[in-house]
């Protein structure tokens, strides 16, 4: 196999793709029996818009893993008790692993050289969730002290980020939590963070899940840019089913690492592409995928401007993934 975390090129990324199609055609059982099913022939597939996306329900139902691998580790999608949840089957942890310290590499810097925090109560609470694998890992590998996360101890939080002057911090944070902060901000008179680091870099992670009055990602995004002081608010976009990351570095546009792609489908007919910038639903190419499925279908909507993209909101009638980003 192709080293992904070098690709260079999009002739480098073709034959990494086309070279990972052919063996989850041959490996992974659901992705093969799901090709046959759409009668298309595998060795016709000679482009990116000829490969099949498998759709992501079928993390639901189905384990999504290569015929060759175990897998001790799952991730789990979040949502009540009553909702049939996805699980993606992690058969090679260290991959995940140098996806989320490359990439975070490529858009932000070294992790070693940050603090990292987490306000991600909604996340701790459940077991198996991919976002408090990726922070753990973060906060591993920076093994600063003040490393730590915040259920809703609001209180604590605050003080610790108005102690920490110039060093160098990230907090994670689901938007739900963020505005809860905020709120607690305000009842403490202090309008915003005003002795909060520097160099804070605050990255919402989506996921409102009816907890706060429903507003637009933008909306969103000026709201938190003034309670924290700061003149951008950074993204962060994967899913359970994904072992890769997109950023948005504060303009609300993301960016994929050089072994993940954004392709939009036409939402009527998934073998349709739309130009740069119509909205569609969002296939992903990841990569790091290798031993699941490479090519997932979601039920995301956005448009694609340049090499970068923007996520739109949910199409009608799929399952509210508690990830989700609010409609821009």
């Amino acid at each position: 196999m192709e080293n992904i975390f070098s690709i260079q090129t999009e002739q480098e990324f073709l034959r990494a793709a086309l070279g990972a199609f052919h063996y989850q055609y041959e490996n992974v059982e659901i992705y093969k029996r799901f090709v046959d099913y759409l009668n298309i022939d595998p060795h016709e597939v000679n482009c990116l818009a000829n490969i099949p996306f498998l759709p992501i329900e079928m993390f639901k139902n189905h384990q999504v893993l290569d015929r060759s691998s175990k897998a001790g580790l799952f991730f789990q999608s979040s949502g009540t008790t009553k909702m049939n949840l996805s699980k993606h089957f992690i058969a090679d942890e260290k991959k995940y692993e140098e996806s989320i310290y490359r990439s975070f590499e490529q858009f932000i810097g070294k992790p070693e050289d940050f603090i990292f925090l987490g306000l991600l109560p909604s996340y701790l609470e459940r077991q198996n969730s991919s976002l408090i694998y990726m922070v753990d890992y973060l906060m591993k590998k920076s093994g600063k002290p003040e490393n730590g996360y915040f259920l809703y101890n609001h209180e604590d939080l605050f003080d610790l980020l108005n102690t920490l002057g110039s060093k160098k911090v990230v907090l994670f944070g689901v938007s739900f939590a963020l505005l809860d902060f905020i709120d607690y901000c305000a009842s403490r008179q202090s309008s915003s963070l005003v002795n909060a680091p520097d160099n804070l870099i605050v990255i919402e992670t989506g996921g409102m899940k009816g907890r706060k009055e429903e507003m637009t990602k933008n909306e969103l995004l000026t709201i938190l840019q003034e309670s924290f002081n700061t003149d951008k608010i950074y993204s962060e976009y994967s899913m359970t089913e994904l072992l890769s990351q997109a950023y948005s570095l504060g303009n609300n546009e993301y960016e994929c690492p050089n072994w993940m792609k954004i392709m939009i489908r036409n939402a009527e007919d998934p073998f349709s592409y739309e130009k740069e910038g119509r909205t569609g639903a969002i296939n992903i190419i990841d990569l790091a995928n290798i031993h699941s499925c490479s090519f997932i279908a979601t039920q995301d909507l956005g448009k694609m401007s340049g090499n970068k993209f923007q996520v739109l909101g949910r199409i009608d009638h799929s399952d509210i993934r508690g990830c989700s980003l609010l409609v821009s």
